[in-house]
Formats: C-alpha cells, sequence, structure tokens
C-alpha cells in the first residue's frame, strides 16, 4: 500500500485563489479593503523573511498591507503603544506580532495587547478561551490549515480516534480543540507520555508537532491512519519533518510531505482569518 500525497501547495492555492475573488467583493462592497498589519521587533534574519512572505501574499489577494518594523531595542511601553493605536485603526482588521521577540519583551504580554476580534494569529487568551468554549472567533492558523486539508482529504472526524504530538499554545491545544469540536476521541502526548509508539498506533488521524526530526517511525502507525506532520526541522540535507516519511508511506492511506504539506496552509489561513476579522467588524461581533 502507498499513501496518497496530501498536497498542501495546491490546497492552499485553491484557497488563495478563492480569497482573492471574496476580498474583491467585500472591498467593492465596503469601498476599503480588509488589512492585515505585522509588528516586526528587531532584524532577525528568518522573522524577517516569514514577514515578507505574509505581506506578499496579502498583496497578491488585495490584502491591504502595514509593515511595521521597531527597533530591536524598542522598549515595552513603545510596543505596547503601537499595538493600541493598530487596535484602534479601523483600517486595520488584523494583526500579527512576529514571534520570538528580542529578550526584553515578553511575546505573551504583547500578544495578549491585541484586540481580540483583530487577533489573526488566535493566540490570545481571549481567542483561546472562544475555542475551548466553542464559540465564534479567530482560530490559530496551522491548526485551522491541518482541518482544511482533513475535509478536502474527506476524512471521518466523527468518533475517530486522533492523537495529536506536542501540546504546544500554539498548535497542539488549539488543534486538539478543533478535533473535539468535529467529535473526535482526542489523545494529546507530550515528553512525558508512556509508551508513545503504542499510544500512536491507536490513531486513525495522528498529527505530529514536536520538531524531532523523524521521531515517528513506520511501525508507530496504524495501517490505513492519516498522517498530518507539522513538524519543520532544518537539516544539512534539508527540511524535514517529524514522521519519517519513506517508512510511513507504506503504511498510511494518506500523509503530508515536508515541506509542501501543512507549511502552505499557513499563510493561506492567516488570510482568511483577516476577511473573517473584516467581516465580523463590520457586523460589530467578536467582542473582546
Amino acid at each position: 500500500m502507498s499513501a496518497t500525497i496530501i498536497d498542501g501547495k495546491a490546497s492552499a492555492a485553491r484557497l488563495r485563489a478563492a480569497l482573492a475573488e471574496e476580498v474583491a467583493e467585500f472591498t467593492a462592497e465596503h469601498g476599503t479593503p480588509p488589512g492585515l498589519a505585522t509588528i516586526l521587533i528587531g532584524d532577525d534574519p528568518a522573522s524577517a523573511v516569514y514577514v515578507g512572505g505574509k505581506q506578499k501574499a496579502c498583496a497578491e489577494v488585495g490584502i491591504k498591507g502595514f509593515d511595521h518594523r521597531p527597533a530591536g531595542d524598542a522598549s515595552r511601553e513603545e510596543v505596547l503603544a503601537l499595538i493600541d493605536e493598530l487596535n484602534a485603526d479601523p483600517a486595520v482588521s488584523g494583526i500579527l506580532c512576529q514571534l520570538p521577540v528580542p529578550d526584553h519583551l515578553d511575546g505573551v504580554e504583547l500578544t495578549n495587547r491585541i484586540d481580540a476580534g483583530k487577533d489573526v494569529d488566535g493566540l490570545t487568551i481571549a481567542s483561546a478561551g472562544r475555542l475551548a468554549l466553542g464559540m465564534d472567533g479567530l482560530r490559530s492558523c496551522t491548526p485551522a490549515g491541518v482541518m482544511v486539508l482533513l475535509e478536502e482529504q474527506g476524512v471521518e472526524l466523527q468518533g475517530a480516534e486522533c492523537v495529536v504530538l506536542g501540546r504546544s499554545n500554539l498548535f497542539g491545544k488549539p488543534m486538539a480543540q478543533l478535533l473535539l469540536g468535529a467529535n473526535a476521541t482526542v489523545t494529546m502526548c507530550h515528553s512525558r507520555t508512556r509508551d508513545l509508539g503504542e499510544v500512536c498506533r491507536r490513531a486513525d488521524v495522528l498529527i505530529a508537532a514536536v520538531g524531532v526530526p523523524h521521531l515517528v517511525k513506520g511501525d508507530w502507525i496504524k495501517p490505513g491512519a492519516v498522517v498530518i506532520d507539522v513538524g519543520m526541522n532544518r537539516l544539512e540535507s534539508g527540511l524535514t519533518g517529524d514522521v519519517d516519511f519513506e517508512a510511513a508511506k507504506d503504511v498510511a492511506s494518506a500523509i503530508t510531505p515536508v515541506p509542501g504539506g501543512v507549511g502552505p496552509m499557513t499563510i493561506a489561513l492567516l488570510l482568511r482569518n483577516t476577511l473573517q476579522a473584516a467581516r465580523a467588524q463590520r457586523r460589530a461581533t467578536f467582542p473582546s
């Protein structure tokens, strides 16, 4: 058996094309496009690439970009004032503070200063709470992208046993909540989980996001399971995931590659969140 390779690039391209049409309709209706403000503090090269990619993607679908780059030694007060200014700006639909931030700043504090209605990363306490309670709100981009891939693949989540490797606030916890919302039975694993391989072998859907290259072996996978690899590990040989892809593809029914799987979906969902936020602001929903 050879697994279906889930093409995240193609899925993201389809979503972005549809979003471009929806953004054009929104702009025509309201006379102004949705706007995404990015905040990059300092000159970290990797972060600059990520932010540049997000701004480029905005332009491609018609979202107006606001690119703010405070100096690396910007004070807490300066950055908080910038976020407050963007919160109050009606032209800004969504705000993203690129992490990590310089050591003298608190990324959690800065993130939570963002108005929940503009929290397109879905990382504020308010956004996490709305997700946990099953209320409407903005969802963390990468987990939301995984849900789109599973839906497109026709995976029946209701009643399925799903295992999530990793319990980060950025991915693992919101991923588990989204799966629960789809009526899956969810097990979350982490560094203290006993007999990790045995737990993984129970999964109808196995999602790995721990940042350990090739942690998930072929014999950890239930025959016919769907495997989503969120890992992005840079080795001398190039990018690789948390799953031993070559071994896994002979056991799974479907699997995401690295690169080209989940990664492209993250920016696509960021764009969707920005449009969703703009629409909600027009309706005065998503209270802070």
